[in-house]
């Protein structure tokens, strides 16, 4: 596939020295404007490239605070059209920002592969991210996806052998997601060691830039992972700090500040 909006964002990143700032934020937390608003705020302080997820009642990825936004998100009703209305505003917004959608694949599944690729394509999506889609059943998908000039991002993990690697990397395209950790999305104090051998790892079977997720919460800890990652995907840090606030305009104004420490991180040398 030729060069993508994500895949000319993350080697501008590349080019500066840096790694990218990558954040994650569900659509319809706490409510579809109100996660509109939190998703600019992601950009507007400092992330490259955004992720929208799609709530869903069975998470298996995703950690408590995850969880709880994506109840939240639900029991507000909040349905796949207002997962691609927050896309489609959000890319409005800031035409230069990749703006990927996390989802599980049953929504997509049941909602039409064909279908969601080109209405993700018409709302300005860049690509999916899609944590429990086997690459051997993915065909249908990603030939969907390349038709509308979607990237498809893949997950591999520490406990991935190297042979799976190669197969998993040879089927995605944007970047390659590495699970720094065994286990479910959530803060961590330690991002943990396992992350640089598989980004290792996984460099040695593809040229895709290799982000980093799963722990990452403050500065120093994206500067650590930027040290040795493409990219530093941060999710439930940014969760959390809608979580912990009364008000959505303070949610907004804590989102905004965190994505401006991670991001001065990302950069440090």
């Amino acid at each position: 596939m030729a060069d993508t909006k994500l895949t000319t964002v993350l080697a501008a990143a590349k080019a500066e020295g840096r790694a990218a700032l990558i954040g994650y934020l569900p659509a319809g937390f706490p409510t579809v404007d109100g996660g509109i608003a939190a998703v600019n705020a992601l950009i507007e302080g400092g992330c490259d490239v955004v992720e929208v997820g799609l709530p869903h009642s069975d998470p298996v990825l995703d950690g408590a605070v995850i969880q709880t936004a994506d109840d939240i998100a639900l029991r507000g009703g909040v349905k796949i059209k207002d997962v691609l209305r927050t896309v489609a505003e959000v890319a409005a917004a800031h035409p230069a920002v990749p703006v990927l959608v996390m989802t599980y694949w049953n929504p997509v599944d049941r909602y039409g592969t064909a279908r969601f690729a080109a209405d993700l394509a018409a709302a300005g999506g860049a690509g999916c991210i899609l944590p429990d889609l086997p690459v051997e059943e993915s065909e249908e998908w990603r030939k969907a996806a390349a038709e509308h000039g979607l990237d498809t991002v893949f997950v591999v993990a520490p406990s991935s052998k190297d042979h799976r690697l190669a197969e998993v990397t040879a089927a995605g395209s944007g970047f390659v997601y590495a699970a720094a950790v065994m286990g479910v999305t959530g803060t961590r104090a330690a991002v943990g060691n396992l992350a640089e051998d598989l980004v290792a790892r996984t460099r040695a079977t593809t040229a895709l830039p290799v982000c980093v997720g799963l722990g990452v919460s403050n500065a120093d800890q994206a500067a650590e992972v930027a040290a040795f990652a493409d990219g530093v995907i941060v999710g439930s840090a940014f969760v959390q700090r809608l979580l912990d606030a009364e008000q959505l305009a303070d949610g907004t104004a804590a989102v905004r500040a965190l994505a401006g420490e991670l991001a001065q991180g990302v950069r440090r040398k």
